[in-house]
């Protein structure tokens, strides 16, 4: 599928580092809902559907990766 922006591009890497892919993922999620808003003046149906897929999707990826593991000690009061 052909990204609606640049910064939702599938094909590109997410970073490793915790703060560069925040940043990733949330100019990702800011970049697609100022598309949506741009197609939604225009009148685009077909287009803000794609595109609130894509966003849906990139959302997701920002809240799975906004979870915090949780430590061994923590879950069972063990330490190692």
């Amino acid at each position: 599928m052909t990204p609606l922006t640049s910064s939702a591009d599938l094909s590109a890497a997410i970073p490793q580092g915790a703060g560069e892919r925040h940043d990733r993922l949330e100019t990702a999620v800011r970049s697609l809902r100022a598309e949506r808003l741009r197609l939604a003046r225009l009148g685009f149906e077909l287009p803000i559907a794609r595109c609130e897929a894509q966003l849906r999707y990139w959302e997701f990826l920002r809240a799975i990766h906004a979870l915090e593991p949780i430590s061994r000690t923590r879950a069972t009061g063990e330490e190692r």
